[in-house]
């Protein structure tokens, strides 16, 4: 028993210490010291069920966050006004939370405003107020706008998402919805211990794309790895600002894990800190999901725009692609050719002087390297305040595309 309640204690401290950790990687640390997988994944059930870690698959990758420990219970307002969404939307969130239900869209603001739940599970469609109007009064409120929202739908998501996100809403979730994601979700979002939950900071870090470049080295021309670029996205900053950019990269990044998630193959993303993601996989399911997300952006383009002022009659597939005057954003996916890759790669271990074994984890301006990205327009930063997106020099040129 004594060397079981070590054993858990230690796959605390290395969550902890990492604050997020994937299962490969607790996988590989148990067995280099001799501890069986199912013992693993016993021990990480157990874990999970008392609510001292929780799991999200993110960018096709498994990973565990350490929870805080609280007395006081968080408290969840779920707006729902189907009787029986709304009881398994309570059920699947689970013990551990003060749960409190309202059927109506006209009862959310009063009782928000007077209870002050930490996070409210949201509908788009309800009687006498829609959930879009709650969420824009929510966040522009300041006495309410830390109030965590996620938006649940089953509405058409092309339009109801990117207004959701423009509005603040944290996080969209599509009707069915999946149990455990929504549990998993409000989870991270109240109890991850550190730097509150992002689900664009949080998708896989250096570390993780790191391994993924390796992964790619050693892998046969099946497998791809590159990045998906928000292309034109320097000049749409300068045009509307910085906020109206980090909406539209929040925005792909939640297409980006819902269309991973769907995937039977898996497919891994990660996020670079600039205006591009890592996606690496089976170079079929690769390109099937990049073509999906395009298609999807491609829909939504039309609804951010008239979002910024531009009048449909002017947003025929012409004006967006040749205007002067429209803004031309795209998305564009290059994969890295392995030679250069590996070229580049080597290029780091001698100027580490580690021309043999592991290298480890690349830093953010290795990766940039990399991939070729030297010269970066956009950077996003987090600090206390939250998470900021940083126009770079060069992006100060128009043609910087």
């Amino acid at each position: 028993m004594a060397e079981n309640a070590n054993f858990v204690e230690d796959l605390i401290s290395i969550i902890n210490e990492k604050q997020q950790v994937t299962y490969n990687e607790l996988k590989e640390t148990m067995f280099s010291r001799g501890v069986p997988k199912g013992q693993l994944d016993s021990a990480l059930s157990t874990l999970e069920s008392r609510k001292a870690i929780a799991s999200r698959s993110s960018g096709g990758i498994l990973t565990y966050y350490l929870l805080q420990q609280e007395n006081e219970l968080r408290k969840i307002l779920i707006v729902e006004d189907d009787k029986n969404i709304n009881k398994l939307m309570a059920l699947s969130i689970g013990k551990g939370f003060e749960v409190s239900q309202i059927y109506d869209g006209g009862e959310a603001i009063p009782f928000i405003r007077e209870n002050k739940p930490n996070l409210v599970v949201l509908d788009l469609m309800l009687p006498n107020k829609d959930g879009l109007d709650i969420c824009q009064t929510v966040k522009s409120d300041s006495s309410m706008s830390n109030t965590i929202i996620i938006l649940v739908s089953a509405m058409d998501p092309t339009n109801n998402r990117f207004k959701g996100i423009k509005n603040g809403a944290d996080y969209y979730i599509k009707k069915p919805f999946d149990p455990i994601e929504l549990r998993s979700l409000v989870t991270l979002f109240l109890k991850k211990k550190g730097k509150r939950f992002d689900p664009l900071i949080d998708l896989p870090d250096e570390e993780r794309i790191s391994k993924e470049i390796e992964r790619s080295l050693k892998e046969g021309e099946r497998y791809t790895i590159g990045t998906l670029k928000v292309d034109g996205l320097s000049t749409y900053v300068q045009k509307f600002g910085e906020q109206s950019a980090m909406v539209i990269l929040r925005l792909i990044s939640q297409l980006l894990q819902d269309i991973i998630k769907n995937k039977s193959q898996g497919v891994f993303s990660g996020f670079l800190n600039t205006t591009e993601f890592v996606v690496a996989g089976e170079k079929e399911n690769v390109e099937a999901s990049i073509r999906e997300l395009q298609g999807e952006f491609t829909a939504v383009l039309p609804f951010i725009l008239q979002d910024e002022g531009y009048n449909r009659i002017d947003l025929n597939i012409e004006s967006l692609f040749e205007s002067k005057e429209v803004p031309k954003l795209s998305l564009v996916y290059t994969e890295t050719e392995r030679e250069k890759l590996k070229e580049r790669r080597d290029e780091i271990l001698e100027s580490r002087n580690s021309p043999n074994g592991e290298i480890g984890a690349y830093t953010y301006n290795e990766l940039q390297k990399l991939f070729g990205k030297d010269n970066l327009d956009i950077t996003i930063t987090r600090d206390s305040s939250g998470v900021r997106l940083k126009v770079g020099k060069s992006a100060s040129n128009p043609e910087d595309e």
